[in-house]
């Protein structure tokens, strides 16, 4: 049935589209009733209608279903099925118009909810701007990705100097099949994370600045995992946190949180990195900052809050090293 699915779909636009049944001539008035099935001349002539439009084979049946009530004054709701070889397509929605000449389709989307809330920054270390900051961004990051360290050091501290406390930033978990270690360095900085969020900080930007050293000379997984653990050690002792836990943390290297969020980000539609949710609106790729920034000025204005003036920003191509500091006991 991928066929029919996928020649029905055609038909499917964003928005409000209207098919004339005929260009001309007049035609019995058809009154609206629904649940009351269609004469033999409308649904042929819907049949006929969708079968053109979708360019449905001669070998699929068309069902076309009775009408009923619809949210569309002046227009009643008709499903319509297509079927071959003993299988059956998911029921298409199109509205038909009371006298029975007009058929119409269009996509109605719930705009209700804020978007704000499409992804989750919850139980995440933040920067910038309290948990009711005006903008929330969201970032689904890969430690391994030369494209997200420079897209991090575009945010940092540029990004933190313009828009201060009116933006905070929330970085997920994204780590992608062909980087081997940045599983391993999303649960290192996601132990110290649990219990110091400067700690986390601290090491993420290091890595986003060194991740080419981190296989050291060998360029070894081996390598990389050994130096990504010696990183978070000599972080948590720099921030005095619990030894013994942080360490337990890292030699379990459950990876249990890593893969809800990627699951989250794929459900959202993310199949690469960097990317951005401004208040839910999706940034994607190492671009100029000055698009997120005008994101950001929007989303600030739709929420009743003045974009602060611009302010000198690093160059995309500029290195990380340049905006990122190196954890205590870190050695290039």
């Amino acid at each position: 049935m991928k066929g029919i699915v996928l020649t029905a779909a055609r038909l499917v636009r964003p928005f409000l589209f209207v098919l004339m049944l005929a260009a001309a001539g007049c035609h019995a008035q058809v009154p609206s009733a629904a649940g009351g099935k269609l004469s033999p001349d409308v649904a042929r002539r819907v049949e006929i209608l969708i079968r053109s439009r979708a360019n449905v084979p001669a070998y699929y049946d068309v069902k076309i279903g009775p009408r009923e009530k619809s949210s569309i004054p002046g227009f009643d709701e008709i499903t319509v099925l297509f079927s071959s070889g003993g299988k059956t397509s998911k029921p298409m929605t199109f509205l038909l118009s009371s006298d029975g000449n007009t058929v119409a389709q269009f996509s109605k989307f719930d705009i209700s909810k804020d978007p704000k809330t499409l992804v989750s920054a919850e139980g995440r270390p933040s920067r910038g701007g309290p948990p009711n900051a005006p903008v929330v961004i969201v970032g689904f990051d890969d430690l391994e990705c030369p494209y997200c360290a420079k897209m991090h050091a575009q945010l940092f501290p540029a990004l933190m100097m313009r828009y201060k406390d009116q933006v905070r930033i929330v970085y997920r978990d994204f780590p992608l099949d062909q980087h081997p270690w940045a599983v391993h360095a999303a649960v290192d900085v996601n132990c110290l994370a649990a219990q110091n969020q400067e700690g986390y900080w601290n090491v993420v930007d290091y890595i986003h600045a060194h991740a080419a050293d981190m296989g050291g000379t060998e360029k070894t997984l081996a390598k990389a995992n050994e130096n990504l653990d010696t990183l978070t050690r000599e972080e948590g002792k720099r921030q005095k946190v619990n030894e013994a836990t942080l360490n337990a943390c890292i030699e379990k290297q459950d990876d249990t949180a890593v893969k809800a969020s990627i699951r989250q980000a794929t459900e959202l539609g993310v199949d690469s990195t960097p990317a951005l949710f401004v208040n839910g609106e999706r940034f994607e790729g190492a671009l100029p900052i000055e698009y997120l920034y005008r994101m950001i000025d929007n989303a600030l204005v739709a929420a009743g809050q003045t974009p602060p003036p611009p302010v000198p920003v690093p160059s995309l191509n500029a290195s990380p090293s340049t905006t990122t500091g190196q954890p205590s006991g870190a050695s290039e």
